[in-house]
């Protein structure tokens, strides 16, 4: 069996990257290229959205949050919204100890994620 699975999803509303197993040094790589993908994919996307799903992900170490810290930093960079989907300890409770939930968008379910009005949509309409 796989450590990590991982799949990107493009959908009307969002590219979304799906993850399952465990996240540190030995499997990064594998996320790492599909976010790198994805963030191609989302920067040409009408809603220039990426959903990172980490609902599945059963370890979550230092490796994964620095692979999804640049994701949201190039994203950002390039006028994507990166937002994390986690509602579990292994994966919330890393981003808490850094203070990384002070910089990351993070919804408990994908359906929160994808209906949160973005920022940009509303200082846009101004």
């Amino acid at each position: 069996m796989d450590l990590l699975s991982v799949e990107c999803e493009v959908r009307q509303d969002a590219v979304v990257v799906r993850a399952e197993g465990d996240i540190d040094s030995t499997t990064v790589d594998e996320l790492t290229a599909h976010l790198t993908t994805a963030l191609r994919v989302a920067a040409t996307h009408p809603a220039r959205l990426l959903v990172i799903d980490l609902q599945a992900v059963t370890f979550f170490g230092s490796a994964g949050l620095n692979a999804v810290l640049d994701c949201h930093e190039q994203g950002t960079a390039a006028g994507t919204s990166v937002r994390l989907v986690a509602g579990h300890g292994q994966v919330i409770q890393p981003i808490e100890v850094t203070e990384l939930d002070r910089i990351l968008e993070i919804y408990p379910t994908l359906s929160q994620a994808l209906q949160a009005a973005r920022p940009k949509d509303s200082e846009q309409a101004r």
